[in-house]
């Protein structure tokens, strides 16, 4: 889902670290950097049911698509 890191059925992990998309034009519109204005390091976790939310939001059109793309593990 997403590139997202799932880390159990109930979290996933948006680390700006491993986004394809760091540092570039689409981070400065991405919905972690808006939410969070936080510390360089610092994950977003959210749950299954925010997830969920957020996918709802996209498919129905009320929000942008999570443009969050994980690095491949190697």
């Amino acid at each position: 889902m997403w590139g997202m890191d799932i880390h159990d059925e109930n979290s996933l992990t948006i680390d700006c670290a491993t986004c394809t998309a760091q540092n570039s034009p689409t981070c400065e519109d991405c919905v972690v950097t808006f939410l969070c204005l936080r510390e360089p390091g610092d994950a977003v976790v959210i749950d299954l049911a925010e997830a969920r939310a957020l996918r709802v939001l996209t498919e129905t059109g009320l929000a942008p698509p999570v443009r969050y793309r994980g690095i491949s593990a190697r």
